[in-house]
């Protein structure tokens, strides 16, 4: 899952993206309105952790941009204890959840993952797919019931493609999803194929089916769909 963090406090932003980075989590952060503005325009997100209060403007602002641009984004706000006011507008606006500082990062990481399993999961535990079975808390996968032996990369490109099925996703965009919004200088994509290949045959060695179809030209599709 990729995670915007946005924090004009430049302590506590280092802080949250290295204890979210350690979760798995890609993270890109921002410490400005500028900046997250630009970022937001440029890139997708399935969380934004989103400081309403930044030096060079306001963060409503940012969430109207989510919401417009991105509504399925998840946002999560922080707040200061006395911002009562601005955090009841940030919810009538959109927002999905809310925390105060100062704040535990444990606290904000079961937020976040509550809210990916109300954004994507509709509230489930356990993500299912036909046969394959995804435990997002242990990160473990099993297909007809028997463990699958995944690395990070073959683990959260499953994810991707099952929170996206049915959808073709380009190798930008897998790539800019998987490794962050830095890949897209990249010379070219090829790697993703490695990653595929992988993945595929971990699959299928479980008497999986083969739900990564290649929609030539445009990139990959995850479905069970004829």
């Amino acid at each position: 899952m990729k995670i915007l963090i946005v924090e004009d406090e430049i302590e506590l932003l280092e802080s949250v993206t290295t204890y979210l980075k350690n979760e798995d989590f890609v993270c890109e952060n921002a410490s400005t309105f500028f900046d997250a503005e630009d970022k937001l325009i440029s890139f997708q997100y399935d969380i934004v952790v989103l400081d309403i209060t930044l030096p060079d403007g306001s963060g409503i602002d940012l969430l109207k941009l989510i919401k417009e641009k991105t509504p399925e984004t998840g946002v999560l706000i922080v707040s200061a204890k006395d911002s009562l006011d601005d955090r009841l507008m940030g919810l009538d606006l959109g927002a999905d959840d809310y925390i105060t500082k100062p704040f535990h990062l444990a606290e904000l990481n079961s937020r976040i993952n509550s809210l990916i399993r109300r954004q994507k999961f509709d509230g489930n535990e356990i993500i299912s797919f036909n046969e394959i079975e995804i435990n997002p808390t242990s990160r473990s996968v099993t297909i007809h019931q028997n463990p699958v032996e995944l690395t990070k990369k073959e683990y959260n490109l499953l994810l991707y493609f099952i929170t996206n099925k049915n959808k073709v996703l380009t190798k930008e965009a897998i790539a800019e999803h998987l490794w962050g919004d830095n890949i897209e200088m990249a010379d070219s994509f090829d790697f993703i194929y490695t990653h595929m290949g992988n993945l595929r045959k971990k699959l299928k060695k479980l008497d999986g089916a083969n739900y990564l179809q290649t929609m030539y030209g445009l990139g990959y599709k995850f479905t069970d769909e004829k």
